[in-house]
């Protein structure tokens, strides 16, 4: 059977945003942020021990001021350790994430089933329930809707593709991790949308070339966004829109929508919850 390196990083709340990024930065998917005290706690598991001890490390380093805790535990008392805390979660007024073993009946969302996985989202973190909430809005107010396509740029878990396909559009899902593409691919044949989007390991620049689609999302962090909006852009039909999250409010959103508002857009429809924001233009080009 093989073990699990869990991590824990407790850090004052002054600090807590920065360390939240940082983390981000290093692993994308997969931790769980909690209030602890006066601060907040980051758990994460990571099969990869080498990986982790030298997170462990950089974080120590970045942040002398939090207390950092790591132990091994077997793989599966950590699957049943996610059984003691994870419950459903609505995002916005249509959807709802639930695991496999939880189905409580809810009859008013459009579901979403996800199994847990130690490297990917569960759907718990802000950005996801705002990419979320965005695409129940552009739904109820007709800018997207069934028979339109999709690209899910940063797909991970494939919880935003599983939930358009859901709604009766059909998209690829891209990520740079072989292994988020594995696990979307088990989330997407759980869900029952395995005919309605495809999986790919890449990043904007695999889809081929002149292929657009009615709406782009991408939940990724602020510098690829920014770094690939000329890239990004081009795929949006005229008329579709774009959908862009992983981005501080505070210290990043200005930036992100600068660099599309460059490119001829104008400024974006804002969505905050906390201190992540999803930055949304519709019916680009119209």
């Amino acid at each position: 059977m093989s073990t699990l390196l869990k991590i824990e990083f407790t850090i004052p709340e002054q600090a807590a945003d920065e360390a939240g990024v940082f983390i981000a930065s290093k692993v994308p998917h997969g931790w769980e942020e909690t209030p602890a005290g006066d601060g907040r706690t980051f758990t994460l598991y990571l099969e990869d021990h080498p990986l982790g001890h030298e997170m462990v490390k950089a974080f120590q380093a970045r942040f002398p001021e939090a207390d950092v805790t790591w132990s091994e535990q077997e793989s599966e008392d950590w699957a049943m350790a996610w059984k003691d805390f994870f419950v459903p979660v609505n995002c916005g007024e249509s959807f709802r994430i639930y695991p496999p073993w939880l189905d409580d009946g809810d009859s008013d969302h459009t579901h979403i089933v996800i199994e847990p996985k130690m490297a990917f989202g569960t759907g718990h973190h802000p950005t996801t329930s705002l990419c979320l909430a965005t695409i129940g809005r552009l739904v109820e107010g007709g800018t997207v809707g069934k028979g339109q396509t999709f690209l899910d740029l940063g797909t991970g878990s494939g919880i935003l593709g599983i939930g358009l396909s859901k709604l009766g559009l059909t998209g690829i899902g891209l990520d740079i991790d072989p292994q988020a593409v594995v696990c979307a691919a088990e989330n997407l044949e759980a869900n029952g949308v395995t005919e309605s989007m495809s999986l790919a390991v890449g990043s904007i620049d695999c889809v081929e070339e002149g292929r657009t689609f009615d709406l782009v999302v991408a939940n990724i962090l602020s510098g690829p966004l920014i770094e690939m909006a000329g890239e990004i852009l081009p795929r949006v039909k005229p008329g579709g829109s774009l959908v862009l999250s992983g981005i501080l409010a505070d210290k990043q959103s200005d930036a992100v929508a600068e660099a599309y508002g460059r490119r001829g857009l104008g400024e974006p429809q804002r969505f905050v919850e906390g201190e992540w924001i999803c930055l949304v233009w519709e019916n680009l080009g119209d």
